[in-house]
């Protein structure tokens, strides 16, 4: 492949890693790019290797991967955008619509680290820009404080509010912690639905407690809305609260469907309804993200090369 001629945009292309494959085929029609492909394996010594076969010279490269068991994907990940930046890439993107470890954002012990920071750091040196969905930003305020190139994080909120809206009547949303309150308030208010936020302490990731459920008016459906679903403790504890209140099964909504073990069986058994968005693929995903996905990636790709340059300089 030759570098694009003078005044021509550059080729896009979308790798995906194994098991986003679905991902990339949505994205890759309305973005009006190439599929590409690519080879990702082990050794049999477990090393990982990878093979990029389309030519990538002169090209703006995207790489989808969700980051869902981050520790097996993290290495091939890193040498497949090393493939593509040494093939002569124009810049190389990673799409994640889960990003990893933001939840390790603190050190709360001696000996522990700030994974956050320090995964974003691996990052930072393979990649010229990261789009994901809600990333879970409690302690770090915003994904620039860790991560050094141009982000975008796209807000799961309005596609939210909309299976709300055409689903559920007259929904009554619960956060089921403080840590929640973000996701539901910003749902609420574009639903016009009334909503409240739950006290919740952790006693370990298999056992929580959350506050008494809040009064909610007759013939409402109680929502519960979160980020993140991975023991799906917090949510089971607040649906028990909500059950010891009398109140009707909840619909449970996650942005990201993790379901560690046995999440997911029992979270459908405490509720009406378990739904999630597709950032990680599940027999959950009810809530599509690909049209708010599309235009945050497109930005990064039209972002000049000098001013994206620049922004990884400062």
């Amino acid at each position: 492949m030759n570098a694009p001629a003078v005044g021509l945009a550059p080729q896009r292309v979308l790798i995906a890693m194994p098991g986003c494959e679905a991902a990339a085929m949505r994205l890759a029609i309305p973005l009006s790019a190439e599929l590409g492909h690519a080879a990702v394996t082990h050794f049999p010594d477990g090393e990982s290797y990878v093979r990029l076969y389309t030519p990538v010279h002169g090209a703006e490269v995207a790489i989808v991967c969700t980051l869902d068991h981050p520790d097996q994907k993290c290495l091939p990940l890193l040498w497949l955008a090393i493939a593509a930046r040494e093939g002569g890439a124009r810049r190389v993107g990673l799409i994640a619509p889960y990003l990893a470890y933001m939840r390790q954002d603190a050190v709360f012990h001696p000996g522990e680290v700030r994974a956050a920071e320090h995964f974003a750091a691996l990052l930072n040196g393979a990649f010229d820009w990261l789009v994901t969905v809600d990333p879970h930003l409690h302690r770090i305020a915003h994904l620039s404080d860790v991560y050094r190139m141009p982000t975008a994080a796209v807000e799961a909120a309005p596609a939210i509010a909309a299976w709300i809206q055409a689903h559920v009547r007259a929904p009554f949303l619960i956060g089921p912690d403080e840590e929640s309150r973000q996701w539901v308030a910003q749902v609420a208010d574009i639903c016009e639905a009334p909503w409240a936020a739950l006290a919740k302490t952790r006693h370990s990731a298999w056992h929580v407690e959350v506050a008494d459920a809040p009064a909610i008016p007759p013939r409402c459906i109680p929502v519960l809305v979160d980020d993140i679903v991975s023991t799906g403790r917090t949510m089971l504890a607040a649906a028990e609260s909500l059950r010891r209140a009398g109140h009707p099964q909840p619909v449970c909504i996650g942005v990201h469907a993790l379901f560690a073990a046995d999440a997911y069986s029992q979270l459908c058994a405490a509720s009406a309804d378990v739904v999630t968005c597709d950032t990680i693929p599940h027999p959950s995903n009810r809530i599509a993200l690909t049209k708010p996905l599309v235009d945050a990636i497109t930005r990064m790709f039209d972002l000049p090369l000098r001013a994206s340059q620049q922004l990884l300089a400062g």
